[in-house]
């Protein structure tokens, strides 16, 4: 199909919702956002890490002090649990409470079905790294606002309308 042309929205022959209508996924959904991936992500910093932060710098190191004093040894003790915690959610159901609040799902990239375990477990396993070597950076320059770490895993996020799992 064409491109609507400015000229002919002007004099009325199109429609201005049919001009303006985004490209969407094949298949049952489309990519989030930037802003709702954000929130999903923030969602889940809060559900997810915080009571992982509580419990391994107040049980396992013995405070603040102590996490001080290991501030690496720390924060890999708060980033493994977090990742099989965020493995195991996902495995299970597609989503992260996060993502449940805004319907977001993980599929594979291709079939747009559930991702298999090997496929979440690597996602998972370099998610952090992407981030901190400014794999963010690619929600604001691609249009389907996919990380590396999507990349390398085959897997995609998705919005739908329904918040339970796809088969």
């Amino acid at each position: 199909m064409a491109k609507p042309r400015f000229r002919d929205l002007k004099k009325g022959k199109i429609p201005p919702a049919a001009a303006t209508k985004k490209p969407s996924r094949k298949g049952n959904g489309t990519f989030p956002d930037k802003r709702t991936r954000s929130k999903a992500f923030i969602t889940d910093s809060f559900m997810l890490l915080m009571p992982v932060m509580y419990a391994v710098m107040y049980l396992v190191m013995g405070g603040r002090e102590g996490f001080a004093a290991n501030m690496l040894l720390g924060w890999i003790d708060i980033l493994v649990p977090l990742i099989f915690i965020q493995i195991a959610f996902i495995a299970k159901s597609g989503q992260t409470p996060g993502m449940r609040a805004y319907n977001i799902r993980v599929v594979d990239n291709n079939t747009l079905t559930t991702a298999g375990f090997g496929q979440i477990a690597v996602r998972q396993i370099l998610a952090p790294l992407s981030r901190l070597l400014f794999g963010w950076v690619f929600l604001f320059l691609r249009k389907d606002h996919r990380q590396p770490h999507e990349w390398l895993s085959r897997t995609a996020l998705i919005t739908t309308d329904d918040p339970r799992p796809a088969s």
